[in-house]
């Protein structure tokens, strides 16, 4: 059965369709078919061309309940769905629908207080830290905010996807035939995490050249999520 992964969160301006667009092409980089489904009204549908997953439009209520109905007959696919920003009650019904949701958060303190109200209301949700800086200063800052402020939803929280000017590129109407091998990288390791959870082989047969977008972060820098832990747990 098809996977339903909503990625989520109160506040605007995290990185949701930037996240969900990087996580289907890293499915894609993986062998995995997926659709990256738009129910986002501020924005407008990308074409599948160039893609390693297809797109779907799904700004409506009734064009996302047959979006899912289809997804949902089809055999190991996963879709992902971008539910866009201070929208409650859309959260609400993605959530009720969704295997697992993913809650993108940037390095402020205003996203990590908002990020913890939403792990609370929503138990199958984990939190990604997303545009995480990768300068060292502020990176070890933006470590220690979460450190502080999130150790009880540790186990929840997946390793951080960096800021690179070139995810933008998956947001244009023309995708580039080649991608930077920087964001390849970065888009394999996010799938290869949410396959973890959702307990599916990730069957990657590539070499990533960038060894520190896999590994996880020991625990005494940052509460990452155990490698043992199962969804629901």
């Amino acid at each position: 059965m098809t996977e339903i992964i909503c990625v989520i969160g109160n506040k605007g301006g995290t990185g949701k369709t930037t996240l969900s667009h990087m996580l289907c092409q890293g499915l894609g980089l993986l062998g995995h078919r997926s659709a990256c489904v738009l129910t986002d009204t501020s924005r407008e549908p990308l074409k599948p061309e160039g893609r390693r997953y297809i797109t779907a439009d799904a700004r409506t209520g009734d064009a996302l309940t047959k979006v899912v109905d289809k997804l949902r007959t089809l055999e190991n696919w996963v879709g992902v769905i971008d539910g866009g920003g201070n929208r409650v009650e859309m959260d609400r019904r993605l959530y009720a629908l969704a295997d697992i949701v993913l809650l993108p958060f940037r390095e402020s303190h205003e996203d990590i207080r908002t990020v913890i109200r939403d792990l609370d209301q929503f138990p199958r949700a984990y939190a990604v830290p997303s545009q995480w800086p990768s300068n060292a200063w502020q990176r070890e800052a933006a470590d220690r905010s979460v450190m502080r402020m999130m150790r009880p939803y540790r186990h929840r929280i997946l390793n951080p996807v960096n800021a690179l000017s070139a995810s933008k590129l998956l947001l244009y109407k023309n995708v580039p035939e080649q991608l930077p091998t920087p964001l390849a990288n970065a888009c394999r390791a996010l799938a290869r995490q949410v396959l973890e959870v959702l307990e599916i082989d990730p069957g990657d047969t590539g070499i990533l050249t960038c060894a520190t977008t896999t590994e996880r972060l020991p625990p005494d820098e940052m509460p990452m999520r155990s490698a043992y832990t199962r969804r629901g747990v």
